[in-house]
């Protein structure tokens, strides 16, 4: 049985984060995807191979079995439902949070506590219904992909669900946070069908991986 490996990766911060635990695993990734335009990147184990793919991608490749394993952020996965993938290991990667930014003239908790009717841009729409949903707070949820901060700065929202890493984004263009939503890092998330069918292969990668994460915190 071919026992190949597919790893999904998307490129950046994750991809820059998994460099070392893949390392940890014995696994060399052969090129950088910055400086490359493949979009299959061979590895020192000519077994396994890297994807470069987008990062709110990375859950469905390994669902249908493009991809065996993946690395993908807690955000994507709470989008996406994690349906049909098994997630053995919070690789405590890439860390951020999810919060609601508003411009700093608005008067969020006022607003709140009037019961007013609030408009969010996000991309992240399930999180946020389910977050506003909780503190009974009506809103409606504009969709974007670009720059949540100008949401609030054109008139087009009221406040953003976003990821804040330093915050520094937020303060350039007059923006603060008001509410913490979650802590985000990046999990490893399995084909469940590859984890059976591969497990020869693939459980002492992910071992690895596990190891590798645990001396990183």
């Amino acid at each position: 049985m071919d026992q190949k490996l597919t790893l999904a990766l998307s490129k950046g911060r994750i991809f820059e984060e998994t460099l070392p635990l893949l390392e940890a695993a014995g696994i060399v990734v052969s090129e950088d995807p910055e400086k490359s335009r493949k979009l299959i990147l061979q590895t020192n184990d000519p077994q396994v191979q890297v994807i470069i793919v987008r990062a709110s991608d990375v859950p469905t490749y390994v669902q249908y079995g493009a991809a065996d394993f993946g690395v993908a952020g807690k955000d994507v996965l709470l989008e996406h439902g994690g349906e049909g993938l098994y997630q053995p290991i919070d690789l405590e990667i890439a860390k951020c949070r999810m919060s609601v930014a508003v411009h700093k003239d608005f008067d969020y908790a006022n607003a709140v506590r009037h019961g007013a009717r609030l408009r969010v841009v996000t991309k992240y729409v399930q999180v946020a219904r389910q977050h506003f949903a909780a503190k009974g707070v009506h809103v409606d949820l504009i969709k974007l992909y670009g720059s949540m901060e100008l949401g609030p700065l054109v008139g087009l929202a009221d406040a953003i669900v976003d990821l804040v890493s330093t915050g520094s984004t937020l303060r350039a263009n007059n923006l603060v946070e008001v509410e913490h939503i979650m802590d985000i890092s990046s999990r490893l998330v399995v084909n469940q069908a590859a984890l059976k069918l591969k497990r020869e292969k693939l459980q002492p990668i992910l071992d690895s991986l596990a190891q590798a994460s645990q001396r990183t915190k």
